[in-house]
Formats: structure tokens, sequence, C-alpha cells
């Protein structure tokens, strides 16, 4: 039997990078996003569908759920631990806690502003490839690309509310946030706490040599580097290409950082550095 926990939270934020750090643990599994979370979606309606909800109890639903996640990672090898990675999830803690009640959910987050000069970087990056995260008409310039992706419905809009959601929720108490700054500066102690966080011993990471690359589904969606990590975990200044407008309006949507009331764990910040990788 595996002990199921989650990452999500925010794109660009750290989760591909904490994915590969945790894996090297041999007890461990952790990737990118995974198609779980579409699937288990996709049984709850089916479920709820007029035709068999009469047939389907909590308990048995609760199961069908649980055997998707138990089915998908039966080939995870030697891991006890599996940890499923979707942005989905934060809007979906009810869930989580009614048919996973020991699972812990990770949420990777990072100034918004940063998360949005982050995609900004990579798609200047490849300027011979129409990256598949922008639609026709969206890739226009810089305010078009940012009004695209921070819709409610897209890649950093979805998971910035679905965070909010979760962060004030009556389930928080189950979530603990992970600045990505903090990661990068502090790795060690940040696992630490994390392992802490999850209830499991203590196993010794190489910070100099973590190894994961999605390159295959990066180039699906043509957009290369989407999901690439450094070997070597570290913090790198430089300085945003976002307009200074769009750059400080994006900053003011960093919730989390404010001194608002929450059952949810936190490994954050107060205070923004002058510029970050």
């Amino acid at each position: 039997m595996h002990q199921y926990h989650f990452i999500t939270g925010l794109p660009r934020s750290g989760s591909t990078l904490l994915g590969g750090i945790l894996r090297q643990n041999p007890r461990f599994h952790a990737g990118m996003t995974s198609p779980v979370g579409a699937l288990v979606q996709a049984a709850i309606r089916t479920a709820s569908g007029q035709e068999v909800s009469v047939m389907m109890t909590e308990d048995k639903c609760a199961r069908l759920v649980r055997g998707i996640f138990d089915a998908y990672y039966d080939d995870a090898g030697a891991a006890d631990v599996i940890f499923d990675t979707n942005r989905q999830w934060s809007a979906n803690l009810p869930l989580l806690a009614q048919v996973m009640p020991q699972a812990r959910v990770i949420a990777c987050v990072r100034n918004p502003a940063w998360v949005v000069d982050s995609v900004e970087q990579i798609v200047r990056a490849n300027p011979l490839r129409l990256s598949r995260i922008f639609g026709d008409g969206e890739r226009a310039t810089v305010f078009s690309r940012v009004e695209a992706i921070m819709r409610p419905d897209r890649l950093v809009g979805f998971a910035l509310q679905a965070l909010k959601e979760a962060y004030f929720g009556a389930e928080a108490g189950r979530m603990l946030l992970v600045e990505y700054d903090i990661l990068c500066q502090r790795p060690r102690e940040t696992l630490q706490l994390i392992y802490q966080f999850i209830g499991e011993p203590w196993f010794e990471h190489d910070f100099e040599a973590v190894d994961y690359d999605a390159e295959e589904f990066d180039t699906r969606m043509n957009t290369p580097g989407l999901h690439r990590v450094k070997r070597r975990v570290e913090w790198t200044p430089r300085d945003t290409i976002l307009p200074p407008d769009v750059f400080q309006n994006l900053a003011e949507l960093a919730f989390w950082r404010a001194a608002h009331k929450t059952r949810a764990h936190r490994i954050t910040q107060s205070q923004e550095p002058p510029a970050q990788a």
C-alpha cells in the first residue's frame, strides 16, 4: 500500500525542482504533472451521472478514486511514498481529505510577477517556435500573453485562484506552502521542514546533482525548457523583462504574504528580494 502526498501550487514555482529532489530518496516517487487528476475528475463525473449515480455510494466512489491512484502507480517500483503533482489539487482539498485523510499537500508558490516573467523568458528564448501555451491572437505582445495566462481558466490564473481557495479553506491545515526563493536559497533546511510536515524520516539529498528533464513533453508543447531543472539548486538574481506596470500589478497578487488568517503552514517570506531567477 502506498502513502500518497500531493504537490500543487503555481506554475514555474519549483514543483518540478522539488520532485527532482524528492525522487533522490529511493522510498519516494515524484515527477512532473500526472494525468491522475483528470482521470479522477472523469470518474467522479461518470459516477455522478444520472444512469449510474443510484448505484454509486460514497464508499464505492471513494474506492474507485483510490483505485485510480493504485492502478496508475502500480509500476512505481519499490517506492513507498508517492507524490502526485497537479495544479488542480489546490481546488480539491475536500476530496483529498475524504479519500486520503493521511495525505499532505505541498503547494509551491512564487511571486506571480516572477511566475509570469519566467514564462515570458522561455517564450522569448524560443522565437522560432509558437508555444502551445498560447492560442492564435494571444502571442502578439507581452501584454496579450500576460492577459491570456492570467485568465481564470488558464495556466497562471487558474492555479492562483485554486491556491487561494485552498489557502483560506477549512482543509488548509493539511497544506504547506513552499516559496521558490527559499527552496533555492536554503534547500536542505526547506526539505527538512517538508519531511517533518509529511512525517517521514530524513534522507540526505544531494543538492548539487538534481536530475530531471521532461524534454519530450516540452517539445510537444513547443516550449523547450519548460520542465528542465538545473543540476545544482541555487538562486540566481536577475532583472525582470516585464514592463514595470505589469510587474507591479502581478506582484500585488501574492496574497499569502499578507497577514491574513489561515490554517495553512508556510515556508514563505514577507519581503520581496530585489530579483530572482
